[in-house]
């Protein structure tokens, strides 16, 4: 009865310990298959997390290692040319507002790269931190650069220009140039913004790109500008280290064919980033050497090396956000510079949240 006894009372504590490590295992699970789910569905916050883990694994690799992406396939040497873009180029302005810059002389000009349909974009961007447009004393101006709609038949093609020509005479902040409106020609979009803001918005400090899926908070943005450098300066959400991605089937795919380096030299991530109009005039200059990838801000990166020069961490390393964290409080929207969002009208929601936090002082 005593042996009973004592090999019940041994089995208790395990029992429970069982219990514990189960629901512990439980959980594990279930926060795994949300950051998938989210990882998955944000093509942006999977690169940026896919940078940040390599940046972390560089960190802890010896002085002299480098990690060589394994090369999946051969391609073909004709189909090279699909990974560059057709920059420079003279393209030409089809919706323009060529006076208006310089007649509001800001101190940041605002450059959101959209495509012609994504009218819900604008008006929530209208609706939100683009209105911002006297933020600590300092006037602040924004537009939207749109490329070609892509081709379908001439009557839905003619409509959606239509629609767009109204929208440019109602609000004035849209610019259009002719090049097709397609993710790959992204890099040709970037560098048209360069071109504009250099040759509309003489005498401006500074300018930014950003993506209309942004959160923007406009007053911690002019803050930290305030203090930062007047020339040769570019910073937002810095990539240092980042492998070339050799997986054929990636969105962001670069053959050793096109690139033959392993690593990317450093470069600020496409969601946001703020230069100097000085850098601008450089980057646009350095171009003409370059050979013009598609990736966008990495072709912004490789402009940069050829100069010798090199993005400029943020004062604060949260500033520049690629996503939400999990679990955030409301002050969070008062905190940040930008932001990931999932939709135009997450966008209305959260400018709403953000109003009421910056009016209370969280």
């Amino acid at each position: 009865m005593l042996e009973k006894s004592v090999s019940k009372s041994e089995k208790v504590p395990w029992t429970r310990a069982r219990r514990w490590l189960l629901c512990f295992l439980m959980l594990l699970l279930l926060m795994l298959t949300l950051t998938l789910s989210v990882y998955n569905s944000n093509p942006q916050l999977s690169w940026s997390l896919h940078l940040w883990s390599t940046r972390s694994w560089s960190t802890k690799s010896s002085n002299n290692m480098t990690i060589q992406p394994d090369s999946m396939s051969s391609v073909d040497p004709s189909k090279i040319g699909q990974y560059f873009v057709a920059y420079p180029h003279q393209y030409h302005f089809i919706l323009d507002e060529p006076d208006q810059c310089q007649q509001q002389r800001p101190f940041l000009v605002l450059m959101i790269p959209v495509a012609p349909q994504n009218r819900a974009a604008r008006n929530a961007i209208r609706k939100t931190w683009a209105r911002e447009t006297t933020v600590l004393g300092r006037v602040v101006s924004h537009y939207f650069l749109l490329g070609l709609a892509k081709e379908g038949d001439g009557a839905e093609t003619l409509l959606e220009q239509g629609k767009v020509l109204q929208e440019s005479r109602e609000h004035h902040d849209l610019l259009q140039s002719d090049f097709l409106d397609t993710y790959q020609n992204l890099t040709i979009k970037t560098m048209l913004i360069l071109e504009w803001v250099t040759s509309r918005c003489p005498g401006v400090p500074y300018a930014m790109k950003i993506d209309s899926d942004m959160f923007l908070n406009v007053r911690n943005l002019v803050q930290m500008l305030q203090k930062a450098p007047q020339h040769t300066y570019l910073t937002g959400m810095v990539a240092r280290g980042a492998p070339v991605v050799r997986d054929p089937s990636s969105k962001w795919f670069l053959p050793k064919e096109a690139f033959p380096d392993s690593h990317y030299p450093p470069y600020a991530l496409g969601l946001g980033y703020v230069f100097t109009l000085d850098l601008a005039k450089k980057i646009i200059e350095a171009s003409k050497h370059v050979k013009a990838v598609y990736i966008e801000d990495v072709y912004l990166g490789l402009c940069l090396r050829y100069m010798g020069i090199y993005p400029t961490d943020p004062p604060s390393g949260g500033l520049f956000k690629a996503s939400m964290p999990y679990i955030w409080s409301n002050c969070y929207w008062t905190h940040v510079i930008t932001t990931i969002l999932n939709s135009p009208q997450q966008l209305l929601d959260v400018w709403q949240t953000y109003q009421t936090k910056a009016q209370t002082g969280c």
